[in-house]
């Protein structure tokens, strides 16, 4: 049983450790009595049980629910001279990653997605702008202006406060910033005073002064034209192309003693150092730029975000990039998206592609829970929108108890026809108490594949004949007519979920045209039936674009009548959920799984029995 299992990966003397001691949620605990869906429900980013991925490694956060566009920045935000994470991954939120250290290993142990609840736009940038010891934070003030917030808290404990609400000039002109742009600030002349860089869509530099070297800084502009820098593009059929979209940051990669300059850019898979030839006092930047790491540059599908700090206590500095995806196939890097390169000695090694962890297939991930292997225990099925690697269908995977019955673990795609955003719903259709398989997709069909036993599917025809048509279709199971047969309850892209009565047998399914509209809620509709107020009538959870909702049921066993569906009272909810229901650890408490847009998984549970 999940219940008995210690948390094994803090054992394991990782770079990243994939525990977090007790559980971080978003609620006090409550007993397990009182408990109430959704109510009491938390957020378990890192559970007590370990995770492991398909080769058997570790996963670290498993449940964080994954990115698609992180945008990292290393920052000791609480005094303890180690770097702590934030990274943005949707507008105006800041998640924040505290960096936990144990004896010669350190783990990231998640804290928030909404980082003091700072309003942050397109882009964040934490800088000490008032060179008082304690970080300060610029952002996008929307549109493509920037707010500043000044640091009223101290090194260990933080507080933000509004500042300025657009920075100007001493002339009271608004700095425009574009807000796909995200700038930097840094003393790169070595004088005392802050310069603002801003990236500009024509693959040329803005740089702004501070006027002072007291205080939160008041930026004059200086050139439009720094170093005469013009990042220019690849060249093809109508030629050199400059760039757009981008990134910059300095850092002094060689350990010279000055700031190097990188750009990451829409239009370039690479990530590019333009070297400082110069001095601290005296900054030359006018090489050519050069993808970098040197050696192996990195290539991805472009517009990368760098991060460089001292991640491993060696004294040199380690590269992280987050790959927000450009113009070089952005499905890519859906899933592969967070690279930590290690510096030893000089040269950089490639350690991970997802430095935070979790269980991350790609993109707007779907999820059912069921009895896949007859053995009493709901095991989850995880699909993608899109394969980030194949690039051409969906793909499935089993999570199920590992080999040694010590956690869960990731397998191998299930062998399934390609498919563009496969949907699954698990439930025992045929009688021999494994849980077979309905398939939704985005063009509408739905198929049916009976459980062969170890792990495989086959397709069967005729239990949905007729029933395709809408889009992006997510099936439900269970028995919502009370006849000892299991139903199927469809959701599509409209927004509205139907029933379809099964009128086969338990053993041979048959489901009928659609007889009742069961619930509409907008848009994206991707319910699951459950029980939760334990009622012995099944309920309807129902992911939608933007949130959860849960619809009761107050009919009866054989004819149900739900009300109308209400926004689940739960926090850390993704954009465009997906639900499953079930004893995924099986302590006997109902969990919910969410899949969502970031391709992971996030897990909620109900407190303990005390």
């Amino acid at each position: 049983m999940l219940r008995s299992f210690a948390v094994l990966a803090c054992a394991l003397g990782l770079v990243l450790a994939g525990c977090a001691g007790s559980p971080r949620t978003d609620r006090a605990p409550e007993t397990a009595a009182s408990a109430t869906f959704p109510d009491d429900y938390r957020r378990v980013v890192a559970p007590s049980f370990p995770v492991f991925d398909a080769s058997g490694t570790p996963v670290s956060n498993p449940f964080y629910g994954g990115f698609n566009a992180p945008r990292p920045q290393f920052v000791d935000i609480d005094g303890d001279d180690d770097a702590d994470l934030f990274v943005q991954e949707r507008p105006g939120q800041i998640s924040f990653f505290e960096h936990v250290s144990q004896g010669d290993s350190s783990r990231l142990v998640w804290r928030t997605d909404n980082y003091r609840d700072l309003d942050i736009g397109e882009w964040y940038r934490f800088a000490d702008l008032d060179q008082d010891g304690a970080v300060d934070l610029l952002t996008e003030q929307p549109y493509s202006h920037i707010r500043a917030y000044r640091n009223v808290g101290t090194a260990t404990d933080a507080a933000f406060e509004l500042f300025a609400d657009t920075l100007r000039t001493p002339s009271g002109e608004p700095i425009f910033s574009d807000r796909q742009n995200i700038p930097n600030v840094t003393d790169l002349g070595c004088n005392g005073r802050l310069d603002l860089f801003l990236g500009k869509l024509d693959g040329s530099i803005t740089r702004y002064e501070a006027t002072d070297s007291t205080g939160m800084p008041v930026f004059a502009h200086m050139t439009d034209d720094f170093e005469g820098i013009k990042i220019v593009g690849g060249t093809g059929q109508k030629g050199p192309s400059l760039h757009g979209a981008n990134t910059l940051t300095f850092a002094d990669v060689d350990g010279d003693g000055d700031s190097d300059l990188f750009w990451g850019d829409f239009f370039e898979p690479g990530l590019l150092l333009i070297e400082n030839t110069g001095s601290c006092r005296n900054p030359v930047l006018s090489g050519a730029p050069e993808r970098f790491p040197l050696a192996n540059p990195l290539l991805t599908s472009g517009y990368n975000a760098p991060a460089l700090t001292d991640w491993t206590g060696n004294g040199e500095v380690d590269l992280f990039v987050g790959v927000l995806g450009g113009s070089n196939d952005a499905n890519a890097s859906l899933a592969d998206n967070f690279y930590f390169f290690e510096r030893t000695e000089g040269r950089y090694t490639l350690r991970t592609r997802q430095f935070v962890g979790g269980l991350d297939v790609g993109s707007e991930s779907t999820v059912a829970l069921g009895d896949i292997n007859a053995d009493g225990q709901a095991e989850a099925l995880l699909a993608n929108k899109i394969d980030p690697r194949k690039g051409r269908t969906s793909l499935v995977y089993p999570l199920t108890q590992s080999a040694s019955g010590e956690g869960l673990r990731l397998g191998a795609a299930l062998d399934l026809p390609d498919a563009y955003h496969y949907a699954p719903a698990l439930a025992d259709l045929t009688g021999d108490g494994a849980a077979d398989l309905v398939l939704g997709t985005w063009q509408g069909d739905l198929s049916y594949h009976q459980n062969q036993g170890a792990g495989a599917f086959e397709a069967q025809d005729g239990p949905l004949e007729g029933l395709s048509g809408g889009t992006n279709v997510v099936p439900a199971l269970g028995d919502l007519t009370g006849d000892g047969r299991i139903d199927l309850v469809r959701g599509t892209a409209s927004g509205v979920v139907t029933l379809h009565p099964n009128t086969g047998t338990p053993e041979a399914p048959r489901f009928a045209p659609a007889t009742d509209t069961l619930a509409t809620v907008g848009s994206r509709a991707a319910p699951a039936l459950h029980d939760v107020n334990g009622d012995g009538r099944l309920d309807l959870v129902i992911g939608t674009a933007q949130e959860l909702r849960v619809a009761y049921n107050r009919g009866s066993a054989s004819a149900p009548a739900f009300g109308t569906p209400q926004a689940a009272s739960l926090r850390g909810v993704p954009r465009r959920p997906t639900p499953a229901l079930g004893d995924v650890t099986g302590d006997g408490r109902m969990e919910l799984l969410l899949g969502g847009q970031g391709g992971g998984l996030r897990l909620f549970q109900p407190p303990s029995a005390p």
